[in-house]
């Protein structure tokens, strides 16, 4: 079943005056299940393209079809819901906020979104449990390792049960050990929960393991 899908997707920014086209017009199916890589040089929009996909950015022109409902006629009330309750974010840098526990940083966007903090409680100790946190519970981010560290970013972008993972360069600031194990989680959830998962990474190895290998050349993809 297809749950992601662009048209004629363009990105442009202007930058002292000059228009720079970072996207140049994507038309990509997403199945819903899927595990996909999106890989290319640097600077050739694969971020951007994310962040759309996710609703983080809006593109210039063209549109994300998410269950065939356009994104981008939603209000940004809406766009914020979406984000919060079917996509969860991975991105390189774990974002966790320093002051808070593994646990409450997992919480956090359980309780942004409505949920109550006993449920909100239960669905992150059962998520760090899965992921071998049991013991980290109480532990600030200075007080973890860089793997685990993402491993709780991990859970976080799991606790509202998203459909749809979107990982940006999630092992790029760890150690190749480390971040294969990080992967590794990933696609467990995406075999056990059925959770799409695409990941964008300069990683061959990471890649392979994907069902599927998006190429990106240029702002456009040229396969997939």
């Amino acid at each position: 079943m297809e749950l992601i899908r662009t048209e004629a997707l363009y990105k442009s920014y202007f930058k002292g005056g000059i228009k720079i086209e970072v996207l140049k017009g994507i038309d990509v199916s997403i199945q819903r299940g899927e595990s996909v890589a999106i890989v290319g040089a640097s600077g050739v929009g694969k971020s951007t393209f994310l962040n759309i996909l996710g609703a983080l950015d809006r593109p210039t022109s063209g549109q994300v079809y998410y269950k065939e409902e356009p994104l981008f006629t939603m209000t940004e009330q809406n766009l914020a819901e979406f984000r919060n309750r079917r996509i969860g974010f991975v991105f390189q840098f774990h974002h966790l906020l320093p002051e808070f526990t593994a646990l409450e940083n997992v919480m956090l966007p359980a309780l942004i979104g409505g949920v109550s903090f006993e449920d909100a409680r239960e669905r992150a100790v059962e998520l760090l449990k899965e992921v071998g946190l049991e013991k980290r519970l109480n532990h600030r981010p200075g007080e973890l390792s860089g793997g685990e560290q993402q491993r709780v970013a991990l859970v976080r972008a799991l606790v509202q049960t998203p459909e749809v993972i979107l990982a940006d360069e999630p092992t790029g600031n760890l150690d190749s050990k480390t971040g294969m194990e990080v992967i590794e989680l990933l696609l467990e959830f995406n075999r056990d929960k059925d959770i799409t998962v695409v990941v964008v990474t300069h990683n061959e190895k990471i890649a392979s393991l994907m069902s599927r290998r998006l190429q990106m050349v240029d702002g456009k993809i040229i396969n997939g």
